[in-house]
């Protein structure tokens, strides 16, 4: 079945400990309709997240991978907080209307990384924020989508695993 119409963003997750905060654009049809982020069994996200860390796999439960993300001072949310779109693909999106990334950050001001889950992540924050200053304080990183779509650079979970591990490598905090 495919979704069209106008869809929602998920709530941000994050607490006092956030260090590094993930954006993603909009989350796709499984992720919305599971009401979780990174919710299709093949998207790489939390495979990756849980390997930063020196973890093999991800916890089963939702519940148990927030409270890890947490943990671990990374905090989840989107660039997008409503658009058109049918399907899932980032290419379908119409009509965007941001989140408040800014009021997030100015809410949790141990958010010291942004971290933009692929491109059209960065190309909205940028867009919608980009000369703010809470952004412009803040390292921001362009790194690959973690979709379960090959591209020409990152052909599988291997190659977006190692561009995350280099790029936050200075930023995760080793426990």
């Amino acid at each position: 079945m495919t979704q069209t119409g106008r869809v929602f963003s998920l709530p941000p997750v994050a607490d006092a400990n956030s260090r590094i905060l993930v954006l993603g654009s909009m989350p796709g049809t499984a992720s919305l309709a599971a009401s979780r982020y990174y919710g299709h069994p093949r998207n790489h996200f939390w495979p990756i997240l849980y390997r930063l860390h020196g973890a093999d796999t991800p916890h089963e439960s939702y519940e148990d991978r927030l409270r890890f993300a947490l943990a671990h001072g990374f905090a989840l949310w989107d660039t997008i907080a409503s658009c058109e779109r049918e399907g899932s693909l980032d290419a379908d999106i119409r009509d965007a209307a941001p989140t408040d990334i800014p009021g997030l950050l100015r809410a949790s001001p141990g958010i010291r990384v942004i971290v933009c889950n692929g491109g059209k992540s960065y190309d909205t924050l940028k867009k919608h924020h980009g000369g703010k200053e809470e952004i412009e304080s803040r390292v921001v990183l362009k790194l690959p989508s973690t979709s379960p779509i090959p591209t020409r650079q990152h052909r599988g979970l291997e190659e977006k695993e190692d561009t995350w591990r280099q790029a936050l490598a200075p930023y995760i905090v080793k426990t």
